[in-house]
């Protein structure tokens, strides 16, 4: 009798062991890694499968689970803990990092210090599971959206199948902090640019495939506020927003500065946009009635091309064209005019103007579908709706060039846009510097999160539970197709 009952004693041992040691095991994590977020987070009523709709919509239990995000976006950020939640609410420890709260576990012992820089130290490594894949790595034709960040010097990238936060990319050249003004996807989608506008004198490059930066120019100090490409993704064009503005021609292979130095004498140029042939280019004036078309070839012989013709041009603030883009047909171009609160929309063949459409106030960024009928335009400063907490995205027909509707749910001062026909969605970067939404969490550098809200394509309606932070004044927005 007394062997049976040790022998009884024993089994049930084993098995109560086993049973956690299968937990542990089978979570995907690293064991070490385990140890802290299965014993620890994914505990009964917090973070797992069964309770995490009252948990931010966060699952830790497994390692494919962490991977699937939140409500509030990614989690966890392979490379970066800087950017990661899972650090952000765990660390109590200021000589680490940014603390946030409430500090998790939630009514819990805090991690201890060690624990916290075994967690930092994996996710700087990847955050790979127990058999070292890391996620979103392993497709190089991945689709992709990127979103600068000016107030932290940092690119978001999200995975467009999921729209989560996959990587964050550091750029600049210096410690301080230069603003990344514009980021955009070469057409035949192997890389992507980003510009700065705070005396910066770098357009960098990057390697679309795994986000690698591959070079950069240096163009001299200036307010390089915006970048075009050529269809045939050759040549690239930044624009120094200055009175005396000038324009970089680039060779985007070799990365360098075609003719030896920038042309000059364009005023206040801002807003640009190269024809198809690659042969025109055209640059908003930012305070005045006119652009400037370029020829690419000859740039001396730049003409300026009024708004609102037969005038003449004039400097004096009137329009103040901001972007430009061209028409999926390429036979119009569509400017954006942030002092008359409308988008122009101008003949290609003879520079006449076809339509003024009146917008929201102070019309930022544009991005056309090609799937459907709509150009898409941020309205940074348009706070007239009862449910905005600043701007919105007004939708117009370009078949018709008239005014559909104003979407100012989930934004707080939206600028940059970009249409995804594929997955048929509209991508959305707010600012939010006026904390229209308080932020989920604090960053690493400081100032208020900004976010991306998204808009269905088919309905046009802002998709309320999707709002994703991401960091400090996000700006421009672009998606490699």
């Amino acid at each position: 009798m007394y062997c049976k009952r040790t022998f009884l004693f024993s089994f049930l041992i084993f098995v109560i062991t086993c049973s956690k040691d299968k937990g542990i095991t089978d979570s995907g994590y690293p064991p070490e890694i385990a140890k802290i977020i299965v014993k620890k987070c994914a505990t009964s009523g917090c973070h797992t499968l069964s309770s995490k709709e009252s948990a931010g919509g966060l699952s830790l239990e497994t390692w494919d689970q962490l991977f699937a995000g939140s409500r509030n976006g990614a989690a966890c950020i392979p490379y970066n803990h800087q950017y990661s939640t899972l650090f952000l609410f765990t660390n109590t420890y200021s000589d680490l990092g940014v603390t946030n709260t409430p500090t998790m576990p939630y009514n819990k012992p805090a991690l201890s210090k060690e624990e916290i820089i075994t967690l930092m130290n994996w996710i700087d490594a990847g955050a790979p599971n127990s058999a070292g894949k890391v996620a979103f790595s392993g497709n190089p034709n991945r689709k992709k959206v990127y979103v600068t960040n000016q107030g932290c010097d940092v690119v978001t990238v999200f995975d467009a199948a999921t729209q989560l936060q996959m990587r964050y990319i550091d750029v600049g050249v210096t410690g301080a902090i230069e603003s990344p003004h514009m980021v955009k996807v070469s057409p035949d989608g192997n890389y992507w640019y980003v510009v700065f506008n705070d005396t910066a004198s770098h357009v960098q490059k990057f390697r679309t495939s795994d986000d690698t930066k591959v070079g950069e120019l240096d163009m001299s100090p200036g307010n390089w506020s915006t970048f075009s490409i050529s269809n045939d993704s050759k040549s690239g064009f930044a624009i120094d927003w200055n009175p005396d503005g000038r324009i970089a021609h680039i060779d985007l292979k070799s990365m360098t500065l075609l003719g030896g130095s920038p042309w000059s004498g364009f005023w206040d140029a801002h807003g640009s946009a190269v024809n198809p042939e690659g042969d025109t280019l055209l640059v908003t004036a930012r305070f005045g009635n006119y652009i400037h078309k370029v020829p690419v070839n000859n740039p001396v012989a730049f003409i300026e091309v009024v708004l609102d013709p037969p005038s003449s041009p004039s400097s004096t603030s009137l329009f103040d064209p901001h972007e430009v883009v061209f028409s999926p047909d390429s036979l119009y171009y569509y400017l954006t005019c942030v002092k008359s609160n409308e988008v122009r929309v101008m003949r290609v063949m003879d520079d006449a103007l076809i339509a003024a459409i009146p917008t929201g106030k102070f019309p930022q960024g544009m991005s056309f579908s090609k799937t459907t009928p709509y150009l898409f335009v941020t309205c940074e400063k348009e706070f007239s709706a009862p449910d905005t907490t600043g701007g919105s995205v007004d939708v117009i027909n370009y078949a018709t060039n008239t005014w559909v509707k104003r979407l100012s749910t989930n934004m707080s001062e939206p600028n940059g846009i970009a249409v995804d026909d594929a997955n048929g969605l509209v991508y959305v970067a707010n600012r939010n510097r006026s904390l229209g939404f308080h932020p989920h969490h604090k960053n690493a550098c400081g100032g208020n999160n900004g976010f991306v809200s998204f808009i269905d394509l088919h309905t046009l309606e802002v998709i309320q539970d999707m709002k994703i932070e991401v960091a400090t004044d996000p700006y421009s927005i672009a998606v490699r197709k």
